[in-house]
């Protein structure tokens, strides 16, 4: 499984999840505070995040985060395929 952060004029580097399966924990240690944080710094207040609702996305433990790191999160619907851009990548 990897993970990669795309937007209009950017992306990050896949990060590979190794040894086990993504958790709330996981995602916030690997993902949110290395690679989201820094995209949200350069992108600034405007900056939103789109997940794919995936289960470990949507523990306390990352809203609680995101809301310490001022990330706000676009609502829609689970298993949309309509919105999901990664499909396209």
């Amino acid at each position: 499984m990897v993970w990669a952060g795309i937007m209009i004029n950017g992306r990050t580097r896949l990060h590979v999840v190794a040894n086990g399966t993504m958790t709330g924990q996981r995602y916030i240690d690997e993902v949110l505070l290395p690679h989201v944080r820094l995209f949200r710094g350069a992108v600034g207040d405007k900056f939103v995040l789109m997940d794919d609702n995936a289960t470990c996305y949507r523990t306390h433990a990352v809203q609680d985060c995101l809301d310490s790191e001022g990330i706000e999160r676009l609502v829609w619907p689970a298993r949309s395929p309509d919105l999901n851009p990664i499909e396209n990548v």
